[in-house]
């Protein structure tokens, strides 16, 4: 369904965009244009050696970069292996999880944890995000600063119910892989709070919207974790698939949930 609603709301504007990008974009759903058309609200960019996301109603956009800005800002005065993140998949003193997030949106955690040494592989399954996140990890791979960490977080495009099933059931692309945490953060659907979001962040939300069948991601997680499930939520949200958390971390406005696993 999601498919199907950004087929009518977005495209990618061809014009400039590199060739392959456009190849891409086709192959996930996503219709080139010269020029936006009248119905749409929102389209893809390729400026200054970027992709964007950008909305015709609003002047901001969004994109992904983990060399500069917030990312760089994280990285060095983020409060390393102290934030609550780190702490919530279990990072220490000798111990860096693998992890696989299945709900990567646009890779802001996975990145911190990349960069705290967890190896990371990434699931997004809406085409939008996942071409952004792509732009932003090849761009991350050709610089010498964060290089390392870029090539710590793999990316797949699917379903992250679906890829979690197929796991649980010993099948599926991730037949072969062990992970010592399952991550999830899905979007949460609370419009009357993203007008607190930054504008750009708004769009985004607005365009992606919530994720009304995450309750279907904790089962399988939990059949899959080696150690535990972490899942991030909105500090006053219910819990996933309504199953209270073994553990908790809160912070002022997000909490993270922890579950352990259930082999079966």
């Amino acid at each position: 369904m999601q498919t199907q609603l950004f087929i009518k709301m977005i495209g990618l504007i061809s014009t400039h965009t590199p060739t392959e990008l456009c190849q891409l974009a086709q192959s996930l759903g996503l219709p080139l244009w010269d020029t936006p058309p009248e119905d749409a609200t929102h389209y893809l960019a390729w400026v200054d050696e970027h992709l964007e996301l950008r909305s015709l109603s609003e002047k901001a956009a969004v994109w992904v970069d983990f060399i500069g800005g917030a990312a760089a800002h994280r990285r060095q005065f983020g409060g390393g292996r102290g934030q609550p993140v780190a702490k919530a998949v279990g990072i220490k003193s000798g111990y860096t999880p693998r992890v696989l997030d299945a709900t990567a949106g646009l890779g802001r955690d996975a990145f911190v944890l990349a960069s705290l040494g967890c190896e990371m592989t990434l699931i997004e399954r809406t085409p939008v995000a996942y071409l952004l996140l792509k732009d932003g990890l090849e761009r991350a791979q050709q610089d010498t600063q964060v290089a390392d960490i870029a090539n710590r977080m793999q990316l797949h495009f699917g379903d992250g119910r679906a890829w979690l099933a197929e796991r649980a059931a010993g099948a599926g692309p991730l037949a072969a892989q062990e992970f010592d945490v399952v991550y999830l953060d899905p979007m949460f659907p609370e419009p009357g709070k993203r007008a607190k979001s930054k504008k750009e962040m708004a769009a985004f939300q607005t365009l992606i919207g919530g994720d009304e069948d995450a309750d279907a991601l904790l089962a399988p997680a939990r059949q899959i974790a080696l150690k535990r499930i972490t899942v991030k939520r909105p500090r006053h949200a219910p819990h996933l698939a309504g199953v209270k958390p073994d553990f908790a971390l809160e912070g002022e406005s997000t909490r993270f949930d922890g579950y352990l696993p259930i082999k079966v």
